[in-house]
């Protein structure tokens, strides 16, 4: 369906965008070829004008010639009589027939002011009509003057006109000449007309001559053809005509015009057509590609699920309507627990294979109406829309778990994953769309944090729990450089409670605002800031500066791991005890198993090191990891402390005090000192001065405390005897 919403898209748009310059390139050949047609038949009208003109011109010069001839014969005979002054000259007919046979006429006429003729049957009258049959009106009638023209008299005393023109009479064009003696319309006016006849075989003759081709006389009615010279008729008010074959000269140009038109518009099409084609094409597939894009755009590449950006889109749609309806909706956010083991251990294409098949199971798990989008790496997010309690987004939630517990087959592997999820409501957490995708953010990283492979509601507590983080994040750095820190310490006592024999420096924030902060709170922050190196370094100083005054009491102070692994880690101790003048034998540094257990050999040399120094070297926690006996072997440890757990349980389980009987021993076989924090009660005491263990930590002896309260008790003799009695 989509594909043919491209196709009539494209075709509209090449129909608006070919046709019209296809059209513009069709109008202008046309454009072209009327220009050269119209060029074409002027160039042919002109050649026939031309020739017009000279045949004109060559009927002009033979009727002159018969006047001519005319005139010289009267000049010859001397016929002087018949321009005398007399009333009514006379002229015979003898005298007639010689001008004609001497001119070589095939009639000479005499004619009077009347127009009659005398006796001859021709009668000529020159600027007026008369009733009757003749030349009068013929010449009247002609279309092409040829000659009107005043000649000198033959008496110099008299005036004469000589005229001419072209008739045609029984079939034959005449040449006629006249020869008049004063006005004709003057009383006594006398003419003497001759005519020579043109026959068929004269006009072709002339045509030859003027290179005319096929010049004949027709007697056709019709005239003023481009090709023609009207001639009047004497016995006929019709019009005759010289015609010939019209000259086309610009016929060959429309001849060779003809074929390149014809290819131009076949061109015209072809580039059309192919423009079109090309234009449809080009712009199906920049359809597509727009398409894609917008897809890419709004969805996850690997999974196809829409991303971030359209799930956003969604869900402000979604609260758009919210207040129509009766239901509400969920935000849930999706976390993949040990997804990085995946990718660690099978690599990431099984990593891709994992994220695609939690897309499929989730998907499966929902409504059709439901929104399922990835916002990357292993983060997923939904929208559960028709919510009407908080245990519909449970239930799904739930499912969503089972769904993704099963294993994932990763060739001949299993690789398995789980998934916390972080649920946000609305209306009731928010109306929101980027404040619901916040809170059901926090609610996830809660269920994380709270044990993973779970879902967890939002609640308010969390998001004041955040904003304190994001203070503490804020502030830590200024604290530290503002040295707005501060260390309590908490006594380390003899198993009898008679003595103390150390200490351990305990952080202390205290927030101009928010009072003081636990080290929980803090610790955690300035390893994922960066800023726990600087505030080690800080811890350690101070630590050595205070006891400084404490005599031989030892004082043990908490190393992070990231703080450990630093390459200058072993420099800085030293430099600190340089600077405080410290006994290093009486520096003690607590380390976890995770401080060695991801580069061992690293940890080796800076132990050794630290050792060959005079530091002592205490491994805290000891018991809850599975490979602790294998770091007690290895490195060079001057003590253990026994976890707190190992105590909160001792009352309940006889497993606790046989596990805490075997740990001290343990630790006294190896030669090491044995430590046991949490004591609170004198029960605990008791139980572990019996079992052997060396020193004692805990609230039954003294809370952390300052600086100068330590040495007020560290100056006591026997600050715990009532405990010792």
């Amino acid at each position: 369906m989509l594909e043919k919403e491209h196709k009539i898209k494209a075709r509209r748009l090449a129909t608006t965008s070919v046709l019209p310059f296809a059209a513009l390139l069709f109008a202008i050949l046309g454009a072209v070829i009327l220009t050269v047609v119209s060029m074409a038949q002027r160039t042919s009208e002109a050649a026939n004008d031309r020739t017009r003109r000279i045949l004109t011109t060559a009927l002009t010069e033979e009727v002159n010639e018969v006047a001519l001839n005319l005139r010289t014969i009267m000049e010859l005979e001397r016929a002087n009589s018949l321009f005398a002054a007399t009333p009514n000259p006379q002229i015979t007919a003898a005298t007639l027939e010689r001008i004609r046979m001497i001119g070589d006429f095939d009639s000479v006429s005499l004619v009077d002011s009347t127009g009659n003729t005398i006796d001859v049957a021709v009668r000529l009258t020159y600027g007026q009509a008369l009733p009757g049959k003749g030349y009068a009106s013929s010449i009247r009638w002609a279309s092409v003057e040829l000659v009107s023209k005043t000649e000198p008299p033959l008496d110099p005393a008299l005036p004469s006109r000589m005229i001419g023109r072209y008739v045609i009479e029984g079939g034959d064009l005449l040449k006629v000449a006249g020869l008049l003696r004063r006005s004709p319309l003057e009383p006594g006016a006398i003419g003497l007309v001759a005519t020579r006849s043109l026959d068929a075989d004269g006009i072709a003759r002339l045509g030859q001559r003027l290179s005319i081709q096929n010049l004949r006389l027709t007697h056709s009615s019709a005239s003023g053809l481009a090709n023609d010279l009207a001639v009047p008729q004497a016995d006929s008010p019709q019009m005759a005509a010289l015609t010939w074959s019209a000259e086309r000269p610009g016929d060959p140009i429309l001849d060779r015009l003809l074929p390149i038109a014809i290819f131009s518009a076949l061109a015209i099409i072809v580039f059309a057509w192919l423009s079109y084609s090309h234009v449809t094409r080009v712009t199906a597939n920049m359809l597509r590609s727009e398409e894609k894009a917008q897809h890419l755009a709004g969805h996850d590449t690997l999974s196809g699920l829409p991303n971030r950006l359209r799930f956003t889109e969604h869900l402000s749609a979604l609260m758009t309507r919210l207040h129509r309806e009766e239901t509400g909706l969920a935000v849930l956010f999706v976390d993949l627990d040990k997804f990085k083991e995946v990718n660690d251990t099978f690599g990431h294409s099984a990593g891709d294979l994992v994220i695609i098949g939690c897309a499929e199971r989730m998907a499966s798990q929902l409504r059709a109406r439901d929104v399922l989008a990835r916002f990357g790496g292993d983060e997923f997010a939904i929208i559960q829309t028709g919510v009407h309690s908080p245990l519909d987004a449970e239930v799904l939630a739930k499912r969503l778990i089972e769904a993704i517990r099963p294993a994932f087959q990763i060739g001949d592997a299993e690789a398995y994953v789980g998934a916390s999820i972080g649920i946000a409501l609305a209306p009731s957490n928010g109306t929101d769309a980027a404040e619901l995708m916040r809170l059901a953010d926090i609610a996830m990283y809660r269920a994380k944090n709270g044990g993973r492979n779970r879902a967890c509601f939002f609640e308010q507590q969390m998001d004041d729990t955040l904003r304190i983080r994001k203070v503490v994040e804020d502030d830590l750095r200024h604290a530290i450089s503002r040295n707005e820190l501060e260390l309590h310490y908490q006594p380390q006592v003899s198993a009898d409670g008679s003595r103390i024999v150390g200490v351990e420096a305990l952080v202390r924030w205290r927030h101009p605002i928010y009072g003081i902060i636990p080290p929980l709170e803090f610790i955690g922050i300035a390893e994922e800031r960066g800023l726990i190196v600087q505030l080690g370094e800080w811890v350690i100083r101070r630590a050595c500066r205070d006891a400084a005054a404490w005599g031989d009491i030892s004082v043990a102070c908490n190393v992070s791991a990231i703080q450990f692994r630093q390459a200058d880690f072993v420099q800085s101790v030293a430099k600190a005890l340089e600077d405080t003048a410290f006994d290093p034998a009486r520096l003690e540094l607590e380390l976890t198993e995770s401080v060695v257990v991801a580069d061992a050999d690293q940890a080796e040399n800076s132990i050794m090191e630290l050792r060959s120094m005079g530091v002592k070297l205490a491994l805290d926690d000891f018991g809850t990891g599975y490979s602790s006996l294998i770091y007690l072997r290895r490195f060079a440890f001057d003590k253990i402390k026994l976890d707190k757990s190992f105590l909160d349980s001792l009352e309940d389980t006889g497993e606790s005090a046989i596990l805490v009987h075997s740990i001290v021993h343990l630790g006294r076989a190896l030669g090491l000192t044995v430590t046991a924090e949490g004591v609170e009660t004198t029960e605990q005491q008791r139980f572990l001065q019996a079992v052997g263990c060396h020193l004692l930590q805990g609230y039954l002896f003294s809370n952390p405390v300052q600086a100068d309260k330590m040495t007020r008790l560290i100056a006591m003799e026997r600050p715990f005897a009532h405990l010792a009695a």
